[in-house]
């Protein structure tokens, strides 16, 4: 009676671990082509890193020599949030290697805050943002198990504003004139994310930090350009992408 009994659980074991094994792979048949498409939607958070110019805590004086502002004593960026929409364009190379685009459309104001001896000439200036980012990457993935599936991304990628006037303030006084970022600059970027495979579809949660190249500040001269050296942005982006 014992004998049947292992043997029962043997034969229930293996037929479960046949079972298992026929679980259909889902995920809408996006892995087994060479290429697909989908959309995304992403959180964007984004600061500035200002290197300053030797002299920057000295007043500002206009073109008549009239002081504008006090002595400054800081210049910072706070991070800033905002939202980004796109579209997705995946070519597989091998099971474990793909080169993806992700055209997006951002909406992302930054921040640069001015704090001076004289406090009441304190302020916040936001340099507002709709931009296309054009990325271009390398996507390594791990073999899949079951559903899931981790990977790991890296690659350029050019953002190009849109809707902006570099003389929307030609007519303001020093005092009021804004802080701008060039049109179209170059960035690098890397992440991590993981391939989630439902019945129709694949999900792909994806967390990623991209860095400029060089200076993204338009030098003007003004109370708020003059005393910065260089203004680099930095992003974190958290997306999620349909397949």
């Amino acid at each position: 009676m014992i004998k049947h009994r292992y043997l029962l659980i043997i034969a229930l074991l293996f037929c479960g671990s046949k079972l298992l094994a026929q679980v259909p792979k889902w995920g809408g048949g996006a892995d087994q082509a060479d290429r697909s498409f989908g959309f995304s939607f992403g959180y964007v958070n984004s600061y500035f890193k200002i290197d300053k110019m030797p002299d920057w805590r000295k007043p500002y004086f206009d073109n008549d020599n009239v002081k504008v502002t006090d002595s400054l004593n800081s210049i910072g960026s706070p991070s800033s949030q905002g939202f980004a929409v796109g579209f997705l364009y995946r070519y597989r190379i091998t099971e474990h290697l793909e080169v993806r685009t992700t055209p997006s459309l951002i909406f992302a104001d930054r921040i640069a805050n001015y704090t001076y001896t004289d406090k009441s000439l304190n302020t916040s200036k936001t340099v507002q943002s709709t931009s296309v980012d054009l990325p271009l990457s390398i996507k390594i993935k791990s073999d899949r198990i079951g559903n899931f599936r981790g990977y790991i991304l890296g690659g350029l990628k050019y953002s190009q504003a849109i809707g902006t006037k570099s003389n929307a303030d030609a007519s303001l006084a020093p005092i009021d004139k804004h802080l701008k970022n060039i049109r179209g600059f170059g960035s690098y970027e890397a992440g991590l994310g993981c391939d989630i495979y439902f019945e129709f579809f694949k999900l792909s949660p994806e967390i990623k930090l991209s860095n400029s190249f060089g200076d993204v500040m338009l030098h003007e001269d003004n109370p708020y350009s003059t005393p910065i050296n260089k203004l680099s942005l930095h992003t974190l982006m958290f997306s999620l992408y349909f397949e």
